[in-house]
């Protein structure tokens, strides 16, 4: 079993240090005000939460590299900088509210293409026009059977700071932890020319365990039925 080290992301310690101080002095200032800050700061380490997922390794899967809800799936036109093609791709849209895990996954492994990082602005990340307006980052891989994705960290209202750990060139494997986005935000991924999700939208992603897509599988895209 993971301790405590293992399954907070190392970016959240001084949040939660910060959080901790300040329950402290509303301690002493009042009981009742410390424990609204000690529930303050129990949240804050539930955010930083980085649980151990069991990845699918199957060659060809592409699993979700976030948790979260799949808002949208439509076929876009990649901006040029991707260097995907000039042709329409799927992008599938995962947004992730404020108790959602923010550890973000690497959705297959390969070689790192190019990671490219705009700033912009913190729209609402529900909102379509996020994925053009709003500071994003975004990681370009090649996979070895020569496909290639991109997806994208992207801030949200209230996230306005993103971490990426990759770098150009940089080897990856399916599952592995590159990053987060503090505190809620969304995550595109293009998939691989002319092929379609094994999810729809509605549905719950698990990053590293949901897999969104089976390279090896031409299946049609899926209709989701709530029930």
């Amino acid at each position: 079993m993971p301790n405590i080290f293992q399954i907070i992301h190392s970016d959240g310690w001084k949040f939660i240090a910060i959080f901790a101080a300040v329950a402290f002095i509303l301690a002493m200032i009042n009981p009742n005000l410390g424990w609204v800050g000690a529930v303050l700061t129990a949240w804050c380490m539930y955010f930083f939460r980085n649980p151990e997922r069991t990845v699918p390794s199957r060659e060809g899967l592409v699993v979700s590299p976030a948790d979260g809800i799949v808002c949208q799936i439509m076929s876009v036109i990649p901006d040029p900088e991707l260097e995907l093609g000039d042709e329409a791709r799927t992008r599938v849209s995962i947004f992730l509210n404020v108790f959602d895990v923010h550890v973000n996954r690497v959705p297959i492994g390969g070689t790192v293409h190019k990671v490219i990082y705009h700033e912009g602005q913190f729209i609402n990340a529900s909102f379509d026009k996020a994925s053009e307006k709003n500071e994003r980052n975004t990681v370009v891989v090649d996979t070895a059977d020569g496909n290639r994705l991109a997806f994208v960290q992207i801030a949200g209202l209230i996230a306005r700071r993103i971490r990426c750990d990759l770098f150009a060139l940089e080897t990856v494997e399916t599952g592995q932890v590159f990053g987060l986005i503090r505190f809620g935000s969304r995550m595109d991924v293009y998939l691989p020319e002319g092929m379609e999700p094994l999810v729809v939208e509605g549905q719950r992603m698990i990053a590293g365990e949901t897999v969104l897509l089976d390279l090896n599988n031409l299946e049609p895209a899926r209709r989701g039925v709530k029930r």
